[in-house]
């Protein structure tokens, strides 16, 4: 069992519990989190974390507005997740501000990390990695479950984490809804983050246009492709009304952070302009926010853009029409 807390710091206090699965990224997200201010110590044991809460991150840094960031997971001594869970709501009950932060990942991509780096899994170190994985998302489940703040890594690289962590973290303090805005492919998947998801396939391709192909959507040419199908404007002009609706009132209910993502088939031409378009004018009418173009990067070829088009719209084809879904938010 956890120590008893002799003395705790000042009730508004910040603080980040980061855990998660091995190999998701908790390391990466911890130093981040100290470039952005925080006071980050990694697999503390259990029976320090109240004496270290009880110091104060002011003593320990030297900054008494410096937030700390406190990195756990099945590695730890001691460790016990609904013990944890019961803690983390102890300490809000006596007024620190502690945000538990989950970072998750695929088992088939943590697999593959754990294979390519050559490191033995923490709970499989004379086992296949997989079982160490199946075994440590039973360990971590509560924490999984209580988790305020849920970033699914599969699809990150190492930059794609450190901006996914600024716009929720490095400008929290200031903003109260922190807003980020993306792009993506459907043929890639889902964005497992996303709160609010916008279907950009009824717009025609730039894609079957050979010019334009090699291009994305924050070229010239393409973003003037784009805004000349005749339903761009109307459609961009609704969303953006909707959102405008939407977004004070995420903020009202007390929602932190909300991630509005728009798809087309590959992510490169008309999500890639029609996310940028949207979070300048979100910008405009004081909502700004970070954005993020998951796969614009990522070449495309015709046998995506077919398999995954779900109607897409090629040159001189008629809009098949306007899709709007709200998908399941990570936590919250």
């Amino acid at each position: 069992m956890l120590a008893q807390l002799p003395e705790l710091p000042p009730a508004g206090s910040r603080v980040l519990l980061v855990t998660g699965m091995s190999g998701a990224g908790r390391a990466s997200a911890l130093r981040f989190l100290e470039d952005f201010g925080y006071e980050a110590v990694d697999n503390l044991p259990l029976g320090l974390f109240d004496k270290l809460l009880a110091t104060g991150a002011g003593e320990i840094g030297g900054d008494a507005g410096r937030p700390l960031a406190i990195g756990i997971d099945s590695r730890t001594r001691d460790f016990d997740a609904d013990t944890i869970v019961e803690r983390i709501g102890d300490l809000r009950a006596e007024g620190v501000e502690i945000t538990l932060v989950f970072l998750d990942c695929s088992g088939t991509e943590l697999t593959r990390r754990f294979s390519e780096t050559r490191r033995r899994h923490p709970l499989a170190l004379d086992r296949p990695a997989a079982d160490g994985i199946a075994r440590e998302r039973e360990i971590v489940a509560p924490l999984r479950r209580a988790a305020d703040v849920v970033i699914d890594t599969s699809d990150y690289s190492v930059r794609d984490l450190r901006r996914a962590l600024a716009g929720r973290f490095a400008r929290a303090a200031v903003e109260p809804l922190t807003l980020t805005v993306m792009s993506f492919g459907f043929a890639r998947g889902l964005p497992r983050d996303a709160d609010l998801v916008f279907d950009m396939r009824f717009l025609a391709n730039p894609h079957w246009d050979a010019a334009l192909r090699p291009l994305t959507g924050d070229d010239p040419a393409v973003a003037a492709y784009v805004a000349a199908d005749p339903a761009f404007a109307p459609a961009f002009d609704h969303i953006y009304d909707l959102l405008l609706l939407l977004l004070p009132r995420y903020g009202a209910e007390g929602k932190a952070y909300l991630t509005v993502a728009f798809g087309c088939t590959g992510g490169r031409h008309r999500s890639v302009y029609v996310a940028r378009r949207m979070a300048e004018r979100l910008a405009e009418a004081g909502w700004s926010g970070s954005v993020v173009h998951r796969d614009k990067s990522r070449r495309g070829s015709d046998a995506a853009e077919l398999t995954a088009s779900g109607g897409d719209v090629g040159p001189g084809d008629a809009g098949a029409g306007l899709a709007a879904t709200a998908a399941l938010p990570a936590a919250g």
